[in-house]
């Protein structure tokens, strides 16, 4: 992992939906070539945290800074002009078109006489495709025939053409064989070399010790701790889940349960 300036960072975010706090004054940040995995029960506060990055929602409180520097999120369209992309599990891909027409999909290349450029846009799909997955070969066929592990590829080259360097990725593997999520520990490595920082979101928590470098785990829409996958066992991030209980190994956030009085 750099030492060098965060690619992001979230400073103190909070957000409340009818008077409930579904984040309070959270913190993270993300290096690059990082993988931070997210953990918590559901309304924990994850998936909220990260969909502030993502521009879904907009935060009650707080900064977020790219490359050290302020920025104003407001929506999607903000998040992609700084390199944020999402994959959803859902991966919102059109099923019944092939990796080209997902990968341009709102944003497809024109001829000169204005109609679409099916040629270039499967050189490109090739060239980023080839970059990610050296073994895709099914270009022609639509994406509902391909298995869950390339149709993650067709929704990571997406983003990854349209030059992100800021990936969050919910739950990847969920629904996976044993096979498909190796396939998709394969990318994740490859982004990761490639330099690009990746937020995990996750309940499997075998799945965010493999995959991730350092976790964030978040209770009642607070941070627990944070700490480096080599620092803490599975049981410790447990009982962070659970508990609130942060272990040694972890820099405690707001949300960490105070320690026993002597």
């Amino acid at each position: 992992m750099a030492t060098s300036t965060p690619l992001v960072e979230m400073k103190n975010i909070s957000i409340s939906f009818g008077g409930i706090h579904a984040v309070d004054n959270a913190s993270v940040d993300l290096f690059p070539g990082e993988v931070v995995g997210l953990l918590g029960h559901n309304g924990a506060g994850k998936s909220t945290l990260i969909k502030i990055l993502s521009g879904a929602y907009r935060r009650d409180a707080g900064q977020i800074l790219v490359d050290g520097k302020e920025v104003d999120i407001t929506n999607p369209r903000d998040a992609k002009a700084y390199g944020i992309e999402t994959i959803y599990q859902t991966l919102a891909l059109a099923d019944n078109v092939d990796a080209a027409a997902n990968l341009f999909l709102g944003r497809e290349l024109r001829t000169a006489w204005g109609t679409l450029d099916d040629v270039a846009m499967e050189s490109e799909t090739r060239k980023v495709m080839g970059r990610l997955n050296p073994r895709f070969q099914r270009f022609k066929e639509p994406v509902m025939k391909l298995s869950g592990g390339q149709r993650q590829s067709v929704a990571i080259a997406r983003a990854l053409y349209f030059n992100a360097r800021i990936l969050i990725m919910d739950e990847p593997t969920a629904a996976l064989g044993p096979q498909e999520t190796a396939h998709v520990t394969e990318l994740v490595k490859s982004l990761k070399g490639e330099g690009l920082g990746i937020f995990l979101i996750s309940h499997d928590i075998h799945d965010v010790m493999h995959l991730a470098d350092r976790v964030v785990v978040m209770k009642n829409g607070q941070v627990v701790g944070t700490a480096s996958v080599d620092d803490v066992t599975e049981d410790e991030i447990l009982g962070m889940i659970i508990l609130g209980k942060c272990p040694p190994g972890a820099i405690p956030g707001p949300g960490a349960l105070a320690p026993a009085a002597a």
